[in-house]
């Protein structure tokens, strides 16, 4: 398992060819990466209109695509830690375009299967129930199951086990008494 404090980046939507893709990076090195490609660093939760620029020296800052940006500072983002997400055309060319850049970025590298969850879970943005509502709700087939697992990410059996706990408690505390 690589450190918790690499800056990461993965392809968020799935795989081209579609109208739009999104690819998200999250660590402390965000930031940079925007700049490295050349895109200004938006208001936060704003999108701004990007050109994503090649920063290989050979390319001579050529245009990948042009794109929106949105920035999510930590500790205000679904992983805790600082956000950017790029919305590209979705073509595979752009997504592999994009992602090679960010891959010689110094600092960054690929996100591992489910990391940026992983995050969120360490940093306390989502409970292991939610974490498990969210997988539940990405593998969902029927509409009952994604109900079901939309219920569970949003909170509602970690809310529920927490008011059991807390009656629990005062329970326990009257028996001592």
């Amino acid at each position: 398992m690589a450190p918790a404090s690499d800056t990461i980046f993965a392809l968020s939507s799935g795989r081209g060819p579609a109208a739009i893709a999104v690819i998200r990076i999250s660590g402390s090195r965000a930031g940079d990466a925007l700049k490295a490609l050349g895109v200004k660093i938006p208001e936060p939760r704003k999108a701004g209109l990007a050109r994503v620029r090649n920063p290989d020296p050979l390319a001579d800052n050529e245009i990948i695509d042009e794109a929106l940006a949105l920035w999510f500072p930590a500790p205000h983002s679904e992983t805790g830690e600082d956000v950017a997400e790029l919305q590209l055309h979705g073509g595979r060319a752009v997504i592999a375009a994009v992602l090679a850049a960010l891959g010689r970025i110094e600092g960054l590298r690929p996100a591992e299967a489910g990391e940026f969850t992983r995050r969120a879970f360490e940093n306390g943005k989502l409970d292991l129930t939610a974490v498990e509502g969210l997988a539940d709700l990405v593998m969902a087939e029927t509409q009952g199951q994604r109900r079901q697992a939309f219920r569970q990410m949003k909170g509602l059996l970690g809310g529920r086990a927490e008011t059991w706990r807390q009656r629990l408690i005062q329970a326990l505390a009257l028996v001592e008494a």
